[in-house]
């Protein structure tokens, strides 16, 4: 495990998690995590490896992703702060991460193990609850993402990727929101080809509608971005 991270206040922390658990059982929930800090790039979780921790995170942006049979990396959910991830650990039954978990950036995150996370959902049912509504959320992310498979265009689906990634992991300016991203990564988590990326990122700067440079893209409306997806 890395080395400990600065804790974050429970008033500071905003998460499905903790949601309608009041400030003292919030405080206890937190106080049994292990604060810890992780590089931008490391593997957190490692797909098929035992589900032995709960992670939240405090501060920075991770994503999921799995490696195919051919050995292929799939780019799925990105993460931000208030989100958790290896809720597997809850399960009575043990089992394995169905998904890898990667640090975009250099990340705080609070940590339980499986005893802990285990005790405390015994005694505060609403987290147990909590964890359920987040697995939910996560159905209906990849029921959201089959559908637009199945019936949208690739240009509908880059549309909405990019839309997503600068509501997860952007951040505001006075010209747009701004997010570190590659075509490559675009391209994979939009199911597109990089060179029809290529072409639709050209196409949406030569409108206005967003500049993409160096590693970053600054989205200038989302609103002009989905009336050119038509």
């Amino acid at each position: 495990m890395p080395a400990s991270g600065i804790a974050i206040a429970p008033s500071d922390l905003r998460s499905q998690l903790l949601d309608g658990l009041p400030p003292p059982d919030r405080k206890t929930i937190l106080a049994a995590a292990t604060h810890c800090r992780f590089a931008a790039n490391s593997v957190v979780i490692n797909q098929g490896h035992p589900a032995d921790h709960l992670f939240l995170l405090g501060r920075g942006h991770a994503r999921h992703f799995f490696i195919t049979d051919e050995g292929q990396k799939l780019l799925l959910r990105w993460l931000g702060p208030g989100d958790c991830f290896g809720g597997r650990t809850i399960l009575s039954n043990r089992c394995s991460y169905l998904a890898g978990t990667e640090m975009i950036t250099e990340s705080s995150v609070m940590v339980w193990d499986r005893p802990s996370i285990r005790g405390l959902v015994v005694r505060f049912p609403r987290l147990l609850e909590n964890a359920l509504l987040t697995a939910s959320d996560y159905l209906t992310w990849h029921l959201t993402a089959h559908v637009r498979l199945a019936s949208y265009t690739a240009r509908q689906r880059l549309a909405h990727v990019l839309v997503t990634l600068a509501r997860t992991i952007g951040k505001e300016t006075s010209s747009g929101i701004v997010f570190a991203i590659t075509n490559e990564e675009l391209a994979n988590a939009a199911n597109v080809t990089t060179f029809t990326t290529s072409r639709l990122i050209s196409e949406w700067q030569r409108s206005g509608t967003l500049i993409k440079r160096r590693g970053k893209l600054l989205l200038r409306s989302s609103e002009r971005l989905f009336l050119r997806t038509v």
